[in-house]
């Protein structure tokens, strides 16, 4: 979704059906590295101060290229959900985000 206004749109779908405060999961795939769990954890962090590192799920491919880490978290509004997915698709290490 490259467009702003269509993922605009679709956060604010989501605000709508969500009711704040959530425990909202989200996946978050990228090359296997050695920084990557960690670079995961800051972002998600700075975005969710409560957020414990120690209960992010990780997974990696079958043929060990790529990492899928799930996080785990409490969401106040769908501005803060936005702020986080924004912060982690820019990342460098990050191929997608579910």
């Amino acid at each position: 979704m490259s467009d702003p206004g269509e993922l605009g749109a679709v956060f604010d779908r989501l605000g709508r059906l969500l009711d704040f405060p959530v425990d909202f999961p989200l996946k978050v795939m990228g090359r296997r590295a050695d920084s990557f769990a960690q670079s995961i954890a800051s972002v998600v962090g700075e975005h969710a101060p409560q957020f414990d590192p120690a209960t992010m799920e990780l997974r990696t491919s079958s043929q060990g290229n790529w990492l899928s880490i799930t996080v785990t978290v409490r969401l106040e509004s769908r501005e803060q959900l936005e702020r986080l997915y924004r912060a982690l698709v820019a990342h460098p290490l990050v191929r997608l985000v579910l």
